[in-house]
């Protein structure tokens, strides 16, 4: 005899999960994701995914925060590397488009599923290096900086109490 257990919402990407896989509890809430990189992505910043009293998060608000970054490789990839990247990348969250032709890597992504991070992670899991200029490192980890800031401002904060005096 098998035990059907209802679904749960995956708060980061809205899917359908089993809420005994991949499961945090986290103030006193029981979550449940897709995936790591969900996981991770709600671990990283809370509340883009659950409000607070009578704040709703971003997500819960059902916005979408659209990214486009070209990445520059070390060197073209052969059509059998590039399928496999483009493959690889498409199966993450939050992608929404992907283009790679010749060095370059053109896409899309929601910020609040995805980071540019989890997005050269990815690209490294797949063999392919990214450039390795000064230039192409300073100007990835200012995305990374500026990506932090954004996903910082848009989280919702605890709102102080005041008392009336």
């Amino acid at each position: 005899m098998s035990v059907e257990y209802t679904k749960v919402r995956d708060p980061v990407c809205d899917m359908m999960v089993d809420p005994r896989e991949l499961s945090i509890d986290y103030l006193g809430m029981h979550f449940s994701f897709c995936s790591e990189q969900c996981k991770q992505r709600f671990l990283d910043n809370p509340n883009l995914y659950i409000g607070t009293a009578g704040h709703k998060s971003p997500r819960q608000e059902g916005r979408v925060v659209l990214k486009r970054r070209r990445l520059k490789l070390s060197e073209p990839l052969s059509a059998e590397a590039r399928e496999g990247l483009i493959k690889q990348l498409q199966s993450m969250m939050g992608i929404k488009r992907v283009d790679v032709e010749g060095d370059i890597v053109d896409i899309t992504y929601d910020l609040l599923e995805a980071t540019e991070a989890q997005i050269e992670e990815t690209i490294a899991q797949s063999g392919a290096v990214l450039g390795q200029s000064l230039a192409r490192r300073l100007s990835r980890g200012f995305v990374k900086y500026l990506e932090e800031t954004e996903i910082e401002n848009l989280e919702v904060k605890p709102q102080p109490h005041h008392h009336g005096h």
